[in-house]
């Protein structure tokens, strides 16, 4: 499994290794001790995956306040993304800034971002189906998002921000400044 570290601390890029013959590939998508030798060491107690039909779908960017902060380590099936994770927590040295990679199901990279981060992504092909695990349930009252546009992050979008397709609720999320004190360090 190769392990890197992103532009910042906390995200990593993981890529597990493929076998492959005639008949396709086989690879070891999760191992806890694996994991947990490159620090990943949460436990993943629920698996979500989404579709999205067209290029330029954006989702994003949420977490969920602690006690349900989530870890997700993301991955694509079908398709590919440009993945992001933007640090949230007030006090990091890094607050504001963002680690990006492009997760598709040809390169079988996966991400790991960590509580405390904002997460989104754009899907760079049609069709894309995306598979994650993440360290905490769902919980609609400790959900909460920032507008994937705000200037404040400066995000390099692989889009025009016209061209980005967006559910009702993403399209109304607030700025950067809301993020302020959901997390600290």
């Amino acid at each position: 499994m190769k392990v890197e570290p992103l532009n910042i601390p906390g995200p990593l890029l993981v890529t597990p290794p493929r076998f492959g013959d005639g008949r396709g590939y086989f690879s070891e998508t999760y191992s806890a001790p694996r994991f947990a030798d490159a620090g990943i060491t949460a436990p993943f107690v629920q698996d979500n995956q989404s579709f999205s039909a067209a290029r330029f779908t954006v989702r994003g960017l949420h977490c969920q306040l602690a006690p349900y902060a989530q870890g997700k380590l993301v991955r694509v099936l079908r398709g590919a993304i440009w993945d992001v994770a933007v640090d949230a927590r007030r006090g990091s040295p890094h607050f504001g800034r963002h680690a990006a990679a492009i997760l598709s199901a040809e390169n079988g990279s996966q991400l790991w971002v960590p509580p405390g981060f904002l997460h989104g992504f754009c899907t760079t092909e049609p069709d894309t189906e995306v598979a994650y695990k993440v360290t905490a349930v769902y919980d609609r009252a400790s959900e909460r998002g920032v507008i994937w546009s705000d200037a404040a992050l400066a995000l390099p979008w692989p889009m025009p921000e016209t061209s980005a397709v967006l559910s009702d609720k993403d399209a109304v999320l607030p700025g950067w400044g809301a993020a302020s004190d959901w997390f600290s360090t």
